[in-house]
């Protein structure tokens, strides 16, 4: 029998876009220091997670989360000031991704070259596979409501914030940028301006590009046993290092099963043969698939942005987001920038994301 591209795409599409992303996370260009830039504080807290409580992977509640409080912040007591929620990739948590976007030292550069000051917070989303998809799961836990209102929330009670979506900015790179486009689309009423960098998983990856059927069947059925005698999720982690994981992370996050211990999700195939039920999970998971649904909050957003480097493979997508976007006459920019998936992410996140944050949220309560 013949076996549809499609059967392994979800798996192995999936395994080898974040396999691209793992390979530079060293090859990022660092921007010069600024001369004369005032330092940004930085704090290291715990946020607990009500939206992962009960999750059925055993993945941690309490979040690491990274805040960087910028130079005025301590001496100006009665200031308040926006926030920027920025969201990591895939195998990276939070504190590698401020490896990769040099942080303090990028948003210390932002601000010596005119960008207005506001707190940025980098939770950290990062599972027993490696990443949570920014998703909604019983088996992962809810971490799309776990960044929409659990961190929101506790950042605006122990933070001086100025609690309002207009001034609140939601960015992510790469897994992130998965996360920025899923929760943007679904919490306007969080957010008010969105940035998308070389976002993954967009389409249903139901294109080739990945070897003949009989590969493809094969390794998909070495997946399955993998998982098939996996004893726990740790287990199985231990069995697929690095963008091994990324099959059982999407699983994990978009075909959860409560009936089916010890990892309670289903696979997409059987035999290396597809399963249409849950192939058809992974599909409503995927942004250019949801997108029209939500036409209406993202008009309600100030301002969207996107970018993706023109050596990377993620661009054809993006530049269907965008597509989209302008088909509906929501207001967006679109980049197609010199650099591959992470060269140019440290650059862009000082030069080109905070001010663009700087010019479009309110720095003032009750701006619309």
């Amino acid at each position: 029998m013949k076996i549809p591209k499609l059967c392994c795409a979800v798996l192995l599409g999936m395994a080898t876009s974040l396999g691209t992303m793992l390979m530079a996370q060293v090859q990022t260009i660092v921007p010069p220091v600024i001369p004369g830039a005032k330092p940004v504080a930085v704090e290291h807290i715990k946020i607990h997670g009500a939206a992962l409580e009960g999750n059925l992977e055993g993945d941690a509640v309490d979040r690491d989360v990274i805040v960087f409080l910028p130079p005025s912040y301590e001496k100006e007591k009665h200031r308040r000031y926006p926030v920027v929620y920025a969201l990591h990739g895939y195998s990276i948590g939070a504190e590698q991704w401020t490896h990769e976007i040099h942080v303090p030292q990028t948003i210390e550069g932002a601000i010596a070259q005119g960008a207005n000051e506001m707190i940025v917070v980098l939770p950290d989303s990062k599972t027993i596979y490696n990443g949570s998809m920014y998703s909604s799961s019983e088996t992962t836990g809810d971490f799309e409501k776990f960044i929409a209102h659990d961190v929101v929330a506790y950042i605006d009670a122990h933070y001086r914030t100025i609690p309002e979506r207009t001034s609140r900015g939601l960015v992510g790179h790469s897994m992130g940028g998965y996360g920025a486009s899923r929760i943007g689309m679904k919490h306007s009423d969080v957010f008010g301006a969105l940035y998308i960098m070389s976002p993954c998983c967009m389409s249903p990856m139901t294109g080739g590009g990945f070897g003949p059927p009989e590969k493809m069947k094969e390794m998909a059925i070495a997946q399955e046993k993998k998982a098939a005698t996996a004893k726990s999720p740790a287990d199985l982690a231990a069995q697929s290092p690095g963008f091994g994981s990324a099959q059982f992370a999407t699983a994990a996050a978009w075909a959860p099963d409560p009936t089916n211990p010890p990892l309670y999700f289903d696979l997409p195939t059987k035999d290396g043969v597809p399963v249409p039920e849950v192939q058809a999970k992974f599909t409503a998971n995927a942004p250019l698939v949801f997108v029209d649904q939500y036409i209406g909050n993202l008009k309600q957003y100030r301002a969207i942005a996107m970018d993706v480097g023109d050596q990377d493979g993620l661009r054809i997508d993006a530049g269907k987001l965008h597509d989209i976007f302008d088909k509906y006459e929501i207001a967006n920019s679109f980049e197609i920038y010199p650099g591959t998936h992470t060269s140019a992410v440290a650059d862009r996140f000082q030069n080109h994301v905070l001010p663009f944050f700087s010019k479009n949220l309110c720095f003032q309560a009750g701006c619309k």
